[in-house]
């Protein structure tokens, strides 16, 4: 009975319908950026690099857990030059060549991310530090009553 049916529809039951697949789109193409910023976070427990454009659209991001390192080891400048070699890998297609570096914190790894920076074929045109300084911050806690 079924094979009556496909005969009157004009295919045997062996056959398939060809799939109909769409046109595969080439390689969207990364826009070029020049000139961005860096921006360093060295804690005493990491360090984080992030690479901007000049709008602070994220291009590319790394951090010392990220590549591999744990425990103590991802506060020392060599896991900060480490990730900064990571960072510029990821934005190597994007044409990034000049930086602006803004550094943020107190850890080990600020100048092996400065150095590794150079070393890694990027152009530092300016160091900047916007570590937040409490002016006068908060109360001071009571003297302690022994």
């Amino acid at each position: 009975m079924s094979d009556q049916i496909a005969a009157a529809v004009g295919e045997t039951m062996t056959e398939t319908k060809a799939v109909k697949q769409k046109p595969k789109k080439g390689k969207k193409a990364k826009q070029q950026v020049s000139q961005g910023n860096a921006y360093i976070q060295s804690t005493y427990n990491n360090t984080i690099v992030s690479l901007c454009d000049v709008n602070g659209n994220v291009l590319g991001w790394s951090s010392a857990g990220a590549v591999g390192f744990k425990g103590p080891k991802k506060a020392t400048p060599y896991a900060a030059s480490v990730v900064v070699r990571e960072a510029a890998e990821k934005v190597k297609e994007y044409g990034l060549k000049d930086l602006h570096v803004y550094i943020t914190g107190v850890g080990q790894g600020r100048e092996g991310a400065l150095r590794a920076f150079q070393a890694n074929g990027l152009n530092v045109l300016s160091i900047k530090d916007i570590t937040p300084i409490p002016h006068n911050g908060c109360r001071a806690p009571r003297p302690r009553r022994v």
